[in-house]
C-alpha cells in the first residue's frame, strides 16, 4: 500500500539568482529501509538526475527547472514528493541579493506607471527572490486585491475604478517586502509628454515617506495605509503627491 510510506518533509520552491548553491530537501518515514531518487523536469522534458539518490539533492542554479523525489520501500511501494519549482535569475543587478543574503524576500522586478485605455487589458508584474520562494500580493490604494495573489496582476477589461495607485507584497518565512507604489491611470487621455514649465501642475508637490522598518523599533503596519489615504487626499486637494516606503 503506498500508505506503507510517509513523506514527513516536503521539498520547498525557491526564487534564486544564477549560481547560487542550496539544497533541496526530502524526508520519509516508512516501515523497511528507505531509498530515494530524484528527478527534474525543463520544459516537457522530464528526467532522473543519475547518482542523486540522497534525502538532500544539492544544486547550483543554472536555469528554471521543477524538481521532485521518488521515494520507495523494499516491498515496492512508491511514493512522489511534491513538485517544486527552481526559479533561476539570470539577470540580477549588481548588490542583489545583499551579502548575508538569509532568504528573505528581495524585490527584482518592480511594477510600471500604466495609462490603459477603458476595456483593455491591464497587466503590472513584479518578481521577487527568496527562500522559500516568496507568495505574493496586490494592493490598490492601500486595499487588498483579494483576487490577486501572483507575480503578474492581469484585470481583461480595465475600469476607471480599477484607477489607482497599486503595489504588491512578497513575503515568505523570513518576512516580507514591498515593491514600489505606481499610479495606474484608466480612461486618461494619454501619457503627459512633460512635467516641465508647460506643465499644468500648480507647483503644490506632497512628499509622503512611510516608515514600518526601524532598526531599534518593532515594524510598524500602519504607515502603509497612511499614505495611501493621505495620498488620495491630497491629490484631491491638487498635489502632485511623491510617495516613498522604507
Amino acid at each position: 500500500f503506498s500508505t506503507a510510506i510517509a513523506i514527513i518533509e516536503q521539498p520547498v520552491s525557491v526564487s534564486v539568482p544564477v549560481g547560487y548553491s542550496f539544497t533541496l530537501q526530502c524526508r520519509a518515514q516508512g516501515c523497511t529501509s528507505l531509498q530515494y531518487q530524484w528527478f527534474c523536469q525543463y520544459q516537457s522534458d522530464c528526467h532522473l538526475i543519475p547518482g542523486a539518490t540522497n534525502q538532500d539533492l544539492p544544486i547550483i542554479a543554472e536555469q528554471t527547472q521543477l524538481y521532485t523525489c521518488r521515494v520507495n520501500d523494499l516491498h515496492r511501494n512508491v511514493v512522489f514528493s511534491d513538485w517544486v519549482k527552481v526559479e533561476v535569475h539570470q539577470c540580477v543587478a549588481r548588490g542583489l541579493p545583499p551579502r548575508l543574503w538569509q532568504g528573505e524576500p528581495v524585490i527584482i522586478i518592480n511594477p510600471s506607471e500604466q495609462w490603459v485605455e477603458v476595456g483593455q487589458p491591464l497587466q503590472l508584474q513584479c518578481a521577487a527572490m527568496g527562500v522559500p520562494a516568496p507568495s505574493y500580493q496586490w494592493y490598490r490604494n492601500g486595499n487588498l486585491l483579494e483576487q490577486q495573489k501572483r507575480k503578474k496582476l492581469w484585470i481583461p477589461h480595465a475600469k476607471v475604478s480599477d484607477s489607482g495607485t497599486y503595489l504588491c507584497c512578497a513575503s515568505n518565512s523570513h518576512g516580507e517586502h514591498w515593491t514600489n507604489a505606481v499610479d495606474i491611470h484608466i480612461g486618461e487621455q494619454s501619457q503627459p509628454t512633460s512635467l516641465g514649465c508647460s506643465s499644468p501642475t500648480t507647483g503644490k508637490i506632497a512628499l509622503l515617506v512611510g516608515n514600518n522598518r526601524y532598526q531599534h523599533h518593532p515594524n510598524l503596519k500602519a504607515p502603509v495605509r497612511d499614505v495611501f489615504e493621505l495620498s488620495h487626499l491630497l491629490e484631491h486637494l491638487g498635489f502632485q503627491v511623491v510617495s516613498l516606503l522604507d
